[in-house]
């Protein structure tokens, strides 16, 4: 039997989503941060000195050519992904980026051609994949306990105060409520449904310098009606609905799910409830340790067939607008 490694995290960045993936990694057993990045020194320091990191770097390059690192996971926004993606796996660094990977299908392909050439795993941090709760509600629909699937449902929204220049509503950065949102309830729809867009309608709002505060996706996917939504103008119901003819799934904040419910008709017949610590990040780290130390270059449930996929309908969207 092989030894499992224990997998050294680099990180790049220091906002929110790397604090809760660094606060995760406490409660994953085959990987440690042993490193951070960030444009300033004192950014990188202070991160470091909260999550008791060793390294602290100013400079991204510095991390992906520090030899003690095996992987690194890149939650800078949206339109530095490709060039850091890039960067980390010519230094022959696994990756982990945050969601969207990258912001058009060319430089995703770019990407994963890479990866294959360099021999290191790359994947997208489609989080929600890997949560308990819907490992559970797949299961189910497995299972037939919801018959043949009908229609998924899924909206995902805050309010989000207009800002000029913040990153949110900055088309220069790749700013909107799809991008930011919207790739959550496709990527729920890719789970359960795999497939392409077709007969699309799409509404949408749009603030200032024409980035989109809400947009809302009615299409099918072999057979299934699809409808879906994202928003900077309001908190949605940020649930989803797997609709069979024998019955339904209810993932309340799916995104981020710690229960899903089974129904038939009005009456519920099933519950799962996920009490794990956590936000849920570290399932998806501990999935990636895995995948490596198995020397997968991709992970099975969120393969780059998946990540391509998703920019294609992210494309198919936006060339609606």
């Amino acid at each position: 039997m092989t030894e499992t490694k224990i997998l050294k995290w680099g990180i790049v960045s220091t906002g929110r989503i790397a604090d809760k993936f660094c606060h995760d990694m406490a409660y994953v057993k085959n990987g440690t941060v042993a490193a951070v990045a960030a444009r300033s020194l004192k950014d990188a320091s202070d991160f470091a000195a909260k999550h008791n990191i060793h390294k602290a770097y100013q400079s991204y390059q510095s991390l992906f050519d520090d030899k003690d690192l095996d992987i690194i996971y890149i939650a800078t926004p949206h339109t530095f992904h490709f060039k850091n993606v890039y960067d980390a796996l010519s230094a022959g660094k696994h990756v982990l980026c945050e969601k969207p990977i990258t912001i058009s299908s060319q430089e995703f392909s770019v990407l994963a051609a890479l990866a294959k050439q360099n021999n290191v795993f790359l994947m997208e941090a489609m989080w929600t994949y890997f949560l308990p709760s819907l490992l559970k509600a797949k299961e189910w629909v497995a299972q037939g306990r919801i018959g043949t699937i009908k229609h998924i449902k899924a909206d995902f929204g805050y309010l989000v105060p207009y800002e000029p220049e913040g990153r949110m509503y900055n088309p220069d950065l790749a700013g909107g409520c799809l991008f930011d949102m919207g790739i959550y309830p496709l990527a729920l729809a890719q789970y359960f449904n795999a497939g392409p867009l077709n007969d699309v309608v799409v509404k949408t709002q749009f603030a200032p310098r024409k980035v989109e505060k809400d947009v809302a996706l009615l299409a099918s996917s072999n057979g299934v009606t699809l409808s879906l939504a994202s928003s900077f103008q309001c908190r949605m119901q940020n649930a989803a609905l797997i609709i069979g003819d024998q019955g339904y799934i209810k993932i309340p904040n799916f995104w981020r799910a710690k229960s899903c419910g089974l129904y038939q008709l009005d009456e519920k017949v099933a519950d799962f409830k996920d009490n794990s610590p956590g936000s849920g990040l570290h399932f998806e780290a501990t999935a990636v340790g895995v995948a490596i130390n198995n020397n997968q270059l991709e992970h099975p449930d969120m393969p780059h067939s998946v990540s391509l996929r998703l920019q294609q309908q992210l494309e198919t969207i936006r060339a609606s607008f």
